[in-house]
């Protein structure tokens, strides 16, 4: 019977791969966990991953260039998880080793965040709900109304996409900017960054983290946004420049951010941000809901099935390199 290992740790498993995904899993193959208790590396994975013909990686266990040396046996490694950048996947195609991701079943749960977030920054909830826990009585401010606000969404995939139809349904007017897609959608206006950035009432960044996008929220991109307007971030850290997000907030530039990733470990908010009275910060935990861990951990248990079965699983990353799978099938 085919071995499959495990990478993450006991919260880790609690947190992102429940129970009945791994019994699904134990139907398929012999299931070894990660034991160690800690997130294993290139000089630990190899020797805790011995024996097994397919590995599941939670997404901070790294696969760099010489664990894909060092994985003999080894004939797919799956990803639990859509982000696979800390997967050296060249490697990977080299050694004839076939590397899968999960798909974003987390876009309803980032989206409902993102609009708790806007109410939250429009309405000061945090803000007179630490006031009352100190002590003190807050301030009453006039908040903004989401019901004829401004929403720009910064990418247009599928929380983005989600995000759109449900903040339209509260009567938001939606600007979106995409240069890789053409949007046709009643109550949608496409724009330009540019124009984005100034008109919006709440800026949503959902753009995809790659060499093109790092830094896109910079000190030019914050000076346009008006002094009343809020900034959110629900993608990536590498997307926002914080030295640039601090200066605005500094300086009254931006009323406000909320951040559920930045460029702390494990795309944990910078705490330098996180403290700040003018931000909202979360520790990574978008999609972090039973149904959408749910959805990526049962993703691995069909590409396991797939991959018994002789098949090439959906998101499967290179599949014309994988030339080790045969011996899934015999195992």
């Amino acid at each position: 019977m085919t071995r499959v290992f495990l990478t993450h740790t006991p919260e880790m498993l609690a947190n992102y791969y429940p129970q009945e995904a791994l019994d699904a899993l134990r139907q398929h193959a012999e299931v070894r966990i990660n034991d160690t208790g800690a997130v294993l590396d290139a000089d630990t994975l190899p020797g805790a991953a011995a024996g097994c013909g397919i590995v599941i990686t939670d997404r901070q266990t790294a696969c760099p260039a010489p664990v894909f040396a060092q994985a003999e046996g080894i004939g797919a490694v799956l990803r639990c998880a859509v982000d696979v950048r800390n997967i050296d996947i060249t490697a990977a195609s080299a050694a004839g080793i076939l590397v899968t991701h999960a798909t974003p079943g987390f876009a309803p749960a980032v989206a409902e965040l993102a609009l708790g977030y806007m109410v939250d920054l429009g309405r000061g909830v945090t803000r007179s709900a630490l006031a009352y826990r100190g002590g003190a009585a807050p301030e009453a401010r006039m908040g903004v109304q989401l019901a004829g606000a401004t929403l720009g969404v910064i990418g247009y995939g599928e929380i983005g996409q989600r995000l759109a139809r449900v903040a339209a349904a509260l009567g938001m007017h939606i600007l979106v900017t995409d240069p890789h897609s053409r949007i046709d959608e009643s109550g949608i206006e496409q724009t330009d960054f540019g124009s984005l950035m100034a008109r919006s009432d709440f800026v949503v960044c959902l753009a995809v983290a790659n060499a093109e996008t790092e830094n896109l929220i910079d000190a030019d991109a914050l000076a346009r946004m008006r002094s009343d307007a809020f900034f959110i971030n629900l993608s990536r850290g590498e997307l926002v420049d914080e030295d640039a997000l601090a200066a605005a907030l500094d300086c009254g530039g931006i009323a406000g951010a909320a951040m559920d990733v930045g460029r702390a470990p494990d795309q944990m908010p910078n705490p330098a941000l996180a403290r700040r009275d003018d931000v909202i910060a979360t520790p990574h935990t978008g999609g972090l809901t039973p149904p959408a861990i749910a959805h990526q951990a049962f993703d691995t248990v069909r590409q396991v099935e797939a991959l018994l079965a002789g098949r090439m699983p959906e998101g499967a990353l290179n599949p014309d390199s994988a030339t080790r799978l045969a011996p899934l099938r015999a195992g």
